[in-house]
């Protein structure tokens, strides 16, 4: 199956502002999608909490706004506005919001044979 080419570019103007922080709850909203990466923003209320689960492939978490706390394997670090996570295939990790969160996720798809 061929899938289209991405655009030669994407702006988003102000990423903080493309989607809004629910009361209660996680909203997603995919902003990228190419055949080698797709980004998807997250926005958190406050106390949300994305269970425990592996990442089926390479990805980064990047935190925009908010604190949160992530598991990583048997490891938690802080994770406030600019803060990076990088995560192999397989590693189990899991996000747990102390204040409204935004945080854009990279995933890294293999590359086409």
């Amino acid at each position: 199956m061929n899938e289209p080419l991405p655009k030669p570019s994407v702006t988003i103007p102000d990423l903080l502002a493309h989607q809004p922080i629910p009361d209660e709850g996680i909203l997603t909203r995919t902003v990228f999608e190419a055949p080698h990466a797709k980004c998807v923003l997250f926005t958190f209320s406050a106390g949300q909490e994305l269970s425990e689960h592996t990442a089926s492939m390479p990805a980064v978490m990047h935190f925009l706004q908010g604190q949160a706390e992530v598991r990583l394997g048997g490891e938690t670090v802080h994770a406030g506005p600019g803060s990076w996570v990088h995560m192999s295939s397989g590693c189990l990790h899991a996000i747990r919001t102390k204040t409204p969160v935004v945080m854009l996720l990279t995933l890294f798809r293999p590359a086409a044979n």
